[in-house]
C-alpha cells in the first residue's frame, strides 16, 4: 500500500467520517493485531491515520495498550507535554517516556523486561486484564528495585554519572529515574489519594482546602511509609500534583500551605511539609511562560495563558507576604520580569502592523480586484485583541506604560485611518474596489476589538454608503 496519491485521500477522508465508536472498535483491533505480530505496513498506516485522526479532534478513545503503556500508566497524572529540558518539580515530559523504556529493556532489567513484556502481551489477546495488571506490577516491582540499586550505584561517581546519562538518554536522567522510582515506591498509596479527594475543583476554599488536607495528611502518615519525613513529604509532593491537576486555577494550590502554617509569612511555611506547594505554583507558571513563548512564535492565540499567569501572580503576591527578601518574592519578581521582557516588544510591534495593514495604497500599487490577504488580517486582529487584553493584566506583569502607549496609539490610528479608508472606498473605481472594500472590513473588525460593537456598527453603515457611492457614481480609480 502506497502511503502517498488518491487511494490514500479517500481513505483519510472515509476515516474521518467513522463514528467514534466504529473508530475506537477499529483501533482495538489493529492493535490486537500489532500485538498478535502482524507487521502489514496497510494496517499500520491505518491505525496510524486514526490515531492522527483522533488527536486533531481531541477526543481519547480507549486503547488496548502494550507492556510499555500498562507499565507507564501510574505516572500519567504526572506527566507534562513539552520540551524534556523543563524542569517541573514531581513531573516527567512525556517525551522521555520512550527512551526510558529502551532503557530499561536494554540496561536496567533486560531479561525480566523482556519476558514479562511478552507475558503481557498474550494476556493481553486473550482479555485476561486481570493477569496483565498481576504481571505489570511484577514488573514495576522490579524496576523499582533495579532503579534504587542504579541511582545508589552511581554516589558522586562522575564516570558512572555520564555513563548512567548516556543510558537513559534524557537531559535530566538522574531527576527523571528517581521521580519515576518514588512514584513506583508509593503507587499504592497515591492511587488511594487519587479516589478520594474530587474530581474536579473550581474553587480551592476554605472547606475543601481543610478536607483535601486531612486526606493528604491521613495517606503520608500511613504506617507503611515508616517514620522517615523525607518519604512523608514526597508523598505529600505527589499528592498535590495529583490535586493540582483537578482544580480550575491549580495556583490555589498555594492555600494548603499558608493552611498548614496558619499564616503567610515564607518562614513558618517553610517550615512545614506543605511548603512544596509554593514551588509547585511558582512551578507551573514557569511552565506557562515556556508555552506562552512557543504560541506566540507559532502566531497562535494566547489570552488563556495570559490569564493564568496574571491571576497566579497575583494569587502568589495577595496570599503571601512577599514584601520581604526571600527566595519566593525573588523568584515571583524573576517570573513578572519574565513575561513583561517578553510581552513587551509584541505589544510595542502591533500598532506598526496595523498601520501596514491598513495604509491606503496609491491606485498603481493595487493589483485589479485584489484583497488584502486574510492570513495578514487574522494575525493583526488577534495582535490587536492580545493588547486590548493586556490592558487588564498591565499592573500585575509590569505592562502599564508599554500597553498604554500601544493601546494610545491603535485608537488614533484606527480612528483616523477609518476615514481615510472610507473616502478611498468612496472614490474607488472597478479595479481597486476590491481592495478598498476590503481594507474597510478590515478596520471595522479591528475597531470592534478596540471601541466595542456600537463603534463598529456605526462604521458599517458608512462603509456601506460608501460602497454604493462608489458603484452609483462611477468614479475613476483615485489616486493617493
Amino acid at each position: 500500500m502506497t502511503s502517498d496519491g488518491q487511494p490514500v485521500e479517500r481513505l483519510r477522508e472515509f476515516l474521518r467520517t467513522l463514528k467514534p465508536e466504529a473508530r475506537s472498535m477499529l483501533v482495538r483491533e489493529l492493535e490486537r493485531g500489532l500485538l498478535r505480530g502482524d507487521s502489514d505496513p496497510g494496517n499500520q498506516f491505518v491505525l496510524e491515520e486514526l490515531r492522527r485522526t483522533v488527536r486533531a479532534e481531541a477526543r481519547p478513545i480507549p486503547r488496548i495498550g502494550d507492556a510499555a503503556r500498562l507499565f507507564f500508566t501510574p505516572f500519567e497524572p504526572f506527566l507534562f507535554d513539552g520540551a524534556a529540558d523543563h524542569k517541573r518539580i514531581g513531573r516527567l515530559a512525556r517525551v522521555s517516556l520512550d527512551p526510558i523504556w529502551h532503557w530499561i529493556g536494554r540496561d536496567l532489567i533486560p531479561a525480566e523486561a523482556k519476558a514479562l513484556s511478552e507475558d503481557i502481551d498474550r494476556a493481553l489477546l486473550v482479555d485476561d486484564r486481570s493477569k496483565a495488571d498481576g504481571l505489570v506490577r511484577a514488573l514495576h516491582d522490579r524496576a523499582q528495585q533495579k532503579m534504587r540499586e542504579s541511582l545508589a550505584a552511581i554516589g558522586g561517581d562522575e564516570r558512572a554519572l555520564r555513563r548512567f546519562a548516556i543510558q537513559v538518554g534524557t537531559p535530566r536522567p538522574t531527576e527523571d529515574i528517581a521521580t519515576l522510582h518514588q512514584i513506583l515506591e508509593f503507587r499504592d498509596v497515591l492511587a488511594d489519594l487519587a479516589k478520594r479527594i474530587p474530581p474536579s475543583i473550581r474553587a480551592f476554599e476554605r472547606e475543601i482546602v481543610d478536607q483535601t488536607k486531612a486526606l493528604i495528611d491521613t495517606v503520608s502518615s500511613a504506617k507503611n511509609l515508616g517514620a522517615a519525613a523525607a518519604r512523608k513529604s514526597e508523598v505529600v509532593r505527589f499528592g498535590l500534583i495529583l490535586l493540582m491537576n483537578r482544580m480550575a486555577a491549580p495556583w490555589q494550590i498555594i492555600r494548603l500551605a499558608t493552611r498548614a502554617a496558619e499564616s503567610d509569612e515564607p518562614a513558618r511555611i517553610g517550615e512545614t511539609p506543605y511548603a512544596v506547594a509554593v514551588n509547585l505554583a511558582i512551578g507551573e507558571v514557569e511552565a506557562t511562560i515556556d508555552d506562552l513563548r512557543t504560541e506566540f512564535k507559532a502566531g497562535r492565540p494566547v489570552m488563556s495563558m495570559l490569564k493564568s499567569i496574571h491571576d497566579a501572580a497575583r494569587g502568589l503576591r495577595t496570599e503571601i507576604d512577599l514584601s520581604g527578601d526571600s527566595v519566593w518574592s525573588r523568584q515571583v519578581a524573576a517570573v513578572r520580569a519574565e513575561v513583561s521582557n517578553l510581552l513587551k516588544s509584541e505589544i510595542d510591534a502591533t500598532p506598526g502592523r496595523v498601520r501596514r495593514l491598513l495604509r491606503p495604497r496609491p491606485a498603481n500599487e493595487i493589483a485589479p480586484r485584489s484583497t488584502i490577504d486574510a492570513g495578514d488580517l487574522g494575525e493583526v486582529e488577534a495582535r490587536v485583541d492580545f493588547v486590548s487584553a493586556c490592558r487588564n493584566y498591565a499592573g500585575e506583569l509590569a505592562l502599564s506604560e508599554v500597553t498604554l502607549r500601544a493601546y494610545s496609539e491603535l485608537t488614533q490610528y484606527l480612528e483616523t485611518s477609518a476615514k481615510i479608508l472610507l473616502d478611498t472606498l468612496r472614490h474607488a473605481g472597478n479595479a481597486d474596489r476590491s481592495f478598498r472594500q476590503s481594507q474597510v472590513d478590515a478596520v471595522i473588525r479591528l475597531c470592534r476589538t478596540v471601541f466595542g460593537n456600537d463603534y463598529a456598527a456605526t462604521l458599517a453603515k458608512a462603509a456601506d454608503v460608501a460602497a454604493h457611492a462608489a458603484i452609483t457614481e462611477k468614479k475613476p480609480a483615485a489616486h493617493a
